[in-house]
């Protein structure tokens, strides 16, 4: 049988390289931005996108433009690829961090 903290800690592990995986895809979608389209790329606030100081409204914006699929109608390709691919990593990083959070509960709770 497999003790708590082993699974709790594989399970951590995955979630911490899924999360990895998706803010270099995320900086990377936004290095691409900057080049093909500087308008959206400054109104997602892309040069603070990552400090303290960032617009989280702006950035914000950024998730509803990737959410509601519109960068289908966009000229790049290589622009697409990478909001696709961000969104697959999203989902996959948020599936991943709430499957930890509840099996912290479960091994609590069942004390394995």
């Amino acid at each position: 049988m497999i003790s708590g903290d082993a699974l709790l800690f594989a399970l951590f592990l995955v979630a911490v390289i899924n999360v990895s995986r998706y803010v270099s895809t995320l900086r990377t979608l936004l290095a691409v931005m900057r080049e093909c389209d500087p308008l959206l790329y400054q109104q997602v606030d892309g040069p603070g996108f990552f400090t303290s100081h960032g617009n989280v409204s702006k950035q914000i914006r950024l998730f509803h433009y990737i959410r509601g699929q519109q960068y289908q109608n966009h000229h790049d390709p290589v622009f697409m690829q990478k909001c696709v691919k961000v969104r697959k990593l999203f989902v996959l990083a948020s599936t991943y961090l709430m499957v930890f959070f509840v099996s912290i509960f479960v091994v609590a709770y069942l004390g394995i």
